[in-house]
């Protein structure tokens, strides 16, 4: 498994902890970094199985107020919102764009694209975060078209709620409430890695009801 950032020394830390793991430097928004980390990956694991697409900045870096002064898409800087959508959309199209053509070769991939709630697309005061997500999602479902029959499979994956990734401030929660923790995404991610979902494609995913997904399914 190879655990990338923008930082390779975090990302090393990281990998550390996670036995047989490899932490890489990686700029999504760096088409010659995308293409420097999968060669390196490529290589050092003797191929790519997997990608997991989850790269991602939140409204705090356009503002850092957002919950509790949202303010309108018109007084978003261009900047701020270039910059969301590069790492949010973009990113992950550099990555999906890198890896397909080599699992192509090989006969199988698969391609998890890590989304949101439709309401977190929808919500007053959520331009860039938003609209970049939801481009995440579109780009998922023609990835998924443009794949369908190929040996390399595209889903769709969400937490299911709010979930501690540092883009929400604590005092955002309301009283009573908990945020979802970030573990909540392992088991769906280990399944979809599994033999169990040979074949499941083009699906969107909600980890928080995960189980009860796989029950509809007979499994």
């Amino acid at each position: 498994m190879a655990l990338t950032g923008r930082s390779g020394a975090r990302a090393a830390e990281v990998a550390a902890g996670l036995p047989g793991a490899i932490g890489l430097e990686l700029d999504v928004c760096d088409d010659a970094s995308v293409a420097r980390a999968v060669d390196e990956a490529w290589a050092r694991l003797g191929g790519i199985d997997m990608l997991v697409n989850n790269a991602g900045i939140g409204m705090r870096t356009v503002n850092p107020r957002f919950m509790s002064e949202p303010q309108g898409f018109w007084q978003v800087p261009p900047d701020g919102f270039r910059a969301v959508v590069e790492t949010n959309l973009t990113g992950y199209f550099l990555m999906a764009r890198e890896v397909t053509p080599r699992m192509l070769a090989a006969g199988a991939g698969r391609i998890v694209n890590v989304s949101v709630s439709e309401s977190t697309m929808q919500r007053a005061g959520f331009v860039p975060y938003g609209p970049s997500r939801a481009g995440s999602e579109s780009l998922s479902r023609i990835m998924a078209a443009d794949l369908r029959g190929t040996g390399v499979t595209v889903n769709v994956l969400l937490p299911g709620g709010a979930t501690v990734t540092g883009m929400l401030p604590a005092e955002a929660a309301p009283a009573g409430h908990r945020f979802l923790e970030p573990e909540i995404m392992g088991p769906p991610i280990v399944w979809l890695a599994s033999a169990a979902a040979d074949g499941v494609h083009d699906e969107r995913i909600v980890a928080a009801e995960f189980d009860a997904w796989l029950r509809s399914r007979g499994e």
